[in-house]
């Protein structure tokens, strides 16, 4: 039980935050700033972080994923977050967030101004160890956060998962398939998530309809030519996918 008692650092945010927007809602808008200001993501003078809500839920684990959704709608309707698009594919629905930093100013009483307009720009040594608690399993994540090494990547890794996957699908078709360097086709697929922004989730469905395809398996034999491929891919697997499709499943590959 002592190790439930403060034996890592904890997870905090201001009081005057929380009873300002509300205790989930603090947490949730908290760890959201700690990724803005490592986004290198800039759009109309802004950055902007993005996530499907299953990535945002392995960062939140203590919510359920109803109780996340609505945490951060509740932010929305608040004004503390503003929500856009700026997916490259029309129908890539996935939300992106950015803080509302003038609304935090102005909801801080006067003589609390300075401290949470510091606090909301600044970033400081203790607001990083607070927030740092939480995984870091953004779709911000640095790029440099894994060293390069041929035991990178482990069975329960996402993107060893999709490597596998591809693999598993072409040995279907193809029993003499040669044996690739799933350490190499593991760290394309983690490239195309990290500096393309791909969704692993939409790179693992792509995998089989890319393998469905008469045309396509046989050319995407690799995961470099997954990754290479993606914006073909989803194209054209926008264009052929039936209208009849539910639209819960929609929602849930496109976040």
């Amino acid at each position: 039980m002592n190790n439930l008692l403060i034996s890592e650092p904890p997870l905090q945010v201001l009081p005057t935050l929380a009873v300002r927007v509300g205790l989930k809602e603090a947490i949730v808008l908290q760890q959201f700033h700690y990724w803005l200001q490592r986004s290198g993501n800039n759009r109309d003078g802004y950055k902007w972080i993005y996530n499907s809500y299953d990535e945002w839920h392995k960062q939140f684990p203590f919510f359920s994923k109803v109780t996340l959704r609505r945490t951060i709608n509740s932010l929305e309707k608040q004004g503390y977050l503003i929500s856009g698009n700026y997916n490259k594919a029309g129908f890539d629905k996935t939300k992106w967030y950015r803080i509302d930093y003038q609304r935090m100013s102005k909801a801080c009483d006067q003589n609390d101004h300075t401290r949470c307009s510091n606090r909301s720009h600044a970033g400081d040594q203790n607001e990083q160890t607070n927030t740092n608690r939480l995984p870091e399993t953004t779709t911000e994540t640095n790029n440099n956060k894994r060293p390069n090494s041929k035991t990178e990547y482990g069975p329960d890794d996402p993107p060893y998962k999709v490597a596998v996957h591809l693999l598993t699908r072409i040995k279907q078709r193809q029993p003499d398939f040669k044996e690739p360097n799933l350490q190499k086709w593991a760290n394309d697929i983690r490239l195309a998530h990290e500096r393309d922004h791909r969704d692993y989730e939409k790179l693992d469905w792509l995998v089989d309809w890319s393998q469905d395809n008469s045309f396509w398996q046989a050319n995407i034999l690799s995961a470099g030519k997954l990754r290479k491929q993606y914006d073909t891919l989803i194209g054209q697997a926008e264009r052929d996918r039936p209208t009849n499709v539910a639209p819960q499943t929609r929602e849930d590959w496109f976040g």
